[in-house]
């Protein structure tokens, strides 16, 4: 016959079951708790991922030579003018910090290679001996390679430069361009347009080949200089970028994108530019 349990046995044993049972429950809301905390962090983590900027520390580092007016100059302590502008819209636009490192022209490749700037920006046009070394991006402007000359020059026309001798800004696409026309001997390279100018009024040279609108500058500050009707090349504008950095190539592009259709790069080449 079996022994009946006593009304205390019961009791203790119902109290026993409940602990269990809720001891049970706990430590399944618990794991699912973490089970649930880690898929919301992996999900945050995707998303954080898929809006990766192109930069890591957020500041869009461009080199640029602020001797070529009116796309780069110094105005008191500042680096102003139509490449300038434009660049702080692009980082504005992608949510970066920007600055601008002034240098010589012929520096700027070598400093994207080295990972000293992000990028150039200063009137730079594509070529292929270029492309080896950086990417570019879409066109943002687009500027013609003038002959200033004295005004009591011999020179009337393109057809009048062989023999002569041709002042450049060095690394240029005008100094590339006259080297390969009339040969290294007639050509003397200078570090700034500017100083090409000075050599050309002192009688050193007999005319500077150097972009439209330095050299509009040139010649309105000197009643001495004249322009050469005749442009020497016409070519487009591009931001140069490292080989490495698709990404950031994607991002410059479409920021340029937008800031063409939406009137920003407009406004400002007129603002420096305005049309005739």
């Amino acid at each position: 016959m079996k022994k009946l349990i006593n009304k205390k046995t019961f009791i203790a044993l119902t109290l026993i079951i409940a602990i269990l049972l809720t001891a049970a429950c706990g430590s399944t809301k618990d794991k699912t708790s973490d089970a649930s905390t880690a898929e919301t962090k992996a999900v945050e983590s995707e998303a954080s991922n898929s809006g990766e900027k192109a930069l890591e520390d957020g500041v869009l580092d461009l080199g640029t030579n602020a001797a070529f007016p009116p796309y780069e100059y110094y105005e008191g302590e500042d680096i102003v003018g139509i490449d300038a502008e434009i660049a702080e819209a692009i980082a504005n636009y992608l949510g970066y910090e920007y600055k601008i490192h002034d240098m010589e022209f012929a520096n700027i490749i070598a400093s994207i290679e080295s990972g000293k700037v992000d990028g150039g920006i200063a009137g730079m046009t594509v070529n292929a001996e270029r492309l080896e070394s950086v990417n570019f991006s879409d066109s943002y402007a687009t500027g013609i390679q003038s002959i200033i000359v004295t005004k009591n020059s011999d020179i009337q026309s393109i057809d009048d430069l062989e023999g002569k001798k041709i002042g450049t800004q060095f690394g240029t696409t005008g100094d590339n361009y006259a080297r390969g026309d009339y040969g290294d001997d007639f050509v003397q390279s200078f570090d700034k347009g500017a100083d090409a100018v000075i050599a050309l009024l002192a009688g050193n040279i007999d005319c500077v080949i150097i972009d439209n609108e330095p050299a509009k500058n040139f010649v309105k500050t000197d009643d001495n200089l004249q322009l050469l009707d005749t442009d020497y090349a016409v070519e487009d504008y591009a931001i140069a970028l490292p080989k490495d950095n698709a990404a950031l190539l994607d991002e410059i592009n479409g920021a340029l994108k937008a800031l063409k259709e939406d009137g920003t790069i407009p406004a400002i080449i007129e603002k420096y530019i305005p049309a005739e």
